[in-house]
């Protein structure tokens, strides 16, 4: 039990990842579990490997050492769609959006790796294919609802505010319905108004779909509001893990922020 909330036992478990790109060390034998329906941030100042680590998990970067075990699958490396097959998605720092086609156009490439008919069927677009269709669409409307965004459905992306690009791109990743959902910096570049928005979805996502979720936040407020553990890097090594109070107040912590602890 954790902030009231029961979590179930480890969906994912990174164990002593090591990352290096040339002679630059990412990460340095780092593990971290992720627990069934929590809400996970990966925090550190920049630089400290929070990118490289979700990079890993959903198949971006391959470590050189360490393992990652996923719904009780263990393997050193896998491809990104090879994640999404398995049920986790990722939204990105900068916005991954085709800026040329609508909110609901975009959410609904989300659905992509749930369409069984093949290409045949899609062009005639009878019968079987028509059905599927219409089931996928009728997803993506609940998706349009559920994050308060049906003014924009048929709005080139391009055209839209920051705040509501990462909404859609939030919609897009959850129309795969993943286990696991990656967020890297969900709030950046958004207003007061918009952070108080997508902290109501995550939660309620977390909340009403059961997803467990991951993010990588610089703001400290949102991490300490909705988070049910905190992950702590620094120049690629875990340097904390725990709920948000323990974690606030360690010292190695507080050092790693104000830059003071590497002599």
């Amino acid at each position: 039990m954790q902030n009231g909330k029961t979590l179930g036992e480890p969906l994912l478990e990174a164990r002593e990842i090591s990352l290096s790109f040339g002679g630059v060390k990412a990460l340095r034998g780092v593990s971290l579990a992720i627990r069934r329906h929590e809400i996970l941030a990966i925090i550190g100042p920049n630089g400290a490997g929070k990118t490289s680590m979700l990079n890993v998990v959903n198949g971006f970067y391959h470590p050189q050492q360490g393992t990652i075990t996923f719904k009780g699958e263990t393997r050193r490396a896998m491809r990104p769609h090879q994640a999404a097959a398995q049920g986790i998605a990722r939204t990105f720092q900068n916005v991954a959006l085709f800026k040329g086609m609508t909110t609901l156009d975009n959410i609904m490439t989300g659905r992509l790796l749930r369409m069984k008919r093949g290409l045949l069927w899609q062009a005639l677009y009878w019968g079987p294919a028509e059905r599927e269709e219409l089931a996928h669409r009728e997803a993506v409307e609940k998706i349009i609802d559920f994050l308060e965004i049906q003014a924009i459905r048929k709005i080139p992306v391009g055209r839209l505010p920051y705040g509501l690009q990462k909404r859609v791109e939030l919609g897009r990743a959850l129309a795969m319905e993943p286990e696991l959902l990656l967020l890297d910096e969900p709030m950046a570049g958004m207003n007061v108004e918009e952070k108080e928005d997508m902290c109501r979805f995550i939660l309620d996502v977390n909340d009403e779909f059961g997803t467990t979720i991951a993010l990588i936040e610089h703001d400290m407020g949102v991490v300490m509001d909705i988070s049910d553990r905190v992950a702590v890097l620094d120049y690629g090594r875990k340097i904390a893990d725990g709920p948000p109070d323990a974690v606030r107040a360690d010292q190695a912590v507080i050092d790693a922020y104000l830059g003071v602890s590497h002599g």
